[in-house]
């Protein structure tokens, strides 16, 4: 199943607690769920946080999270009538479409957490990384899910754990934007902050982290979910 993520900032003139609610409850529901072939969607909205990663920081409000079953289907959507006369055409009314990130990806969770449901109040961090000069890209993915993923999982007050590669099709004409997308969740905004600032995220995490990824591109992002199809597949 191909795992997008989708970062998405507000047009010039709209505050962020506008593009959020229009996103959660006018552009998701009206247009991008009508799309038959998005078996799961949910929308991302940001919290502030003090330590997110990346220097400048990412201007990006909200993150959609949109599971389809294979590339085939993916290109299906995109020519779909939902699509081209109904969310494409709905963005810049919202979204400054030139600043959106877009990543394909094939997610691997490493801590499983209970059952998703909606409703549920946790705050997750996503995190984009680019690897290291030098490394090739199939020993990255190898250490993200080994070496790394070992340190990462222990991290104090995680709840949910997952790691996600940049599908191969994204490196046909070049190298990709990032290579994967972490996702880490805690019980609430202060179990983060909390966790960031500890002495294990700093030291530990960080220095795992630094030994594959290039300092420079890696950037953060805290958010709530909103679930518009799902956690169930439709």
């Amino acid at each position: 199943m191909i795992h997008q993520f989708i970062l998405a900032a507000p047009k010039p003139g709209m505050t962020a607690q506008e593009f959020q609610d229009y996103w959660v409850n006018v552009h998701a529901v009206q247009y991008a769920s009508k799309i038959p072939q998005i078996r799961k969607y949910m929308v991302d909205t940001v919290v502030d946080i003090d330590g997110n990663l990346g220097e400048p920081k990412l201007p990006h409000q909200g993150i959609a999270e949109i599971f389809l079953a294979n590339a085939q289907e993916q290109l299906a959507s995109l020519q779909t009538e939902e699509f081209l006369h109904g969310a494409r055409l709905d963005e810049p009314h919202w979204a400054a479409f030139w600043q959106t990130i877009v990543l394909d990806t094939t997610a691997h969770e490493i801590v499983p957490g209970p059952p998703l449901t909606r409703g549920q109040d946790w705050v997750k961090l996503t995190v984009l990384h680019k690897r290291r000069p030098g490394l090739g890209l199939d020993d990255y993915r190898k250490l993200t899910l080994d070496g790394y993923a070992s340190v990462v999982k222990n991290t104090p007050g995680l709840r949910r754990y997952l790691h996600a590669h940049t599908v191969d099709g994204a490196y046909v004409f070049g190298e990709a934007a990032f290579d994967s997308v972490e996702q880490l969740w805690f019980d609430d905004v202060n179990a983060l902050e909390e966790t960031l600032r500890s002495a294990y995220f700093t030291e530990q995490v960080k220095s795992a982290r630094d030994e594959i990824v290039d300092q420079r591109y890696v950037f953060s992002l805290a958010a709530r979910e909103n679930w518009i199809i799902g956690p169930q597949a439709r």
